[in-house]
């Protein structure tokens, strides 16, 4: 169970991964036993699932952004959303309501590297279809959610 003290400590986590038990200690005014005791229960229950920097893609040569819809043969979609979960371009793989599936966000160096993934996710048993729209401008892209009323 995560109380109010267990989402302050994830929300100081989100704004620096790397701050110290000390130093989240000291601005919760806690011990740092207990920081070290949260955080090791909150990854032993899978709410931390590690720690990892944020990145600028498109600095890194990922520019391209797509987000994909995916209809499939239903007895196929979990094997599908497998498969494509372990594509190193895919960056998230939701099963949805709607028309389509399966929506997968994922990001590419250029137009050929976007290219060769579709046709790849095509020709996999049990896709019917995709949809592909490219983003022409990442406005927010922000995996961290506000937890408290700070």
């Amino acid at each position: 169970m995560v109380d109010e003290l267990d989402l302050r400590i994830l929300s100081l986590l989100q704004q620096n991964a790397r701050l110290s038990y000390r130093e989240i200690a000291r601005e919760l005014k806690i011990a740092v036993g207990t920081v070290y005791n949260r955080i090791k229960r909150m990854e032993e229950e899978g709410i931390i699932k590690g720690f990892a920097p944020i990145l600028d893609y498109e600095k890194l040569g990922f520019g391209l952004t797509t987000v994909i819809g995916v209809k499939a043969q239903g007895r196929k979609i979990t094997e599908i959303e497998r498969q494509i979960a372990e594509n190193d371009r895919v960056i998230m793989v939701y099963d949805i309501t709607g028309e389509f599936d399966i929506v997968v966000i994922a990001k590419f160096k250029d137009r050929a590297d976007m290219n060769r993934f579709v046709k790849w996710l095509l020709s996999l048993d049990g896709v019917e279809k995709t949809n592909t729209s490219v983003a022409m401008q990442v406005v927010k892209e922000d995996l961290r959610l506000k937890l408290t009323e700070d």
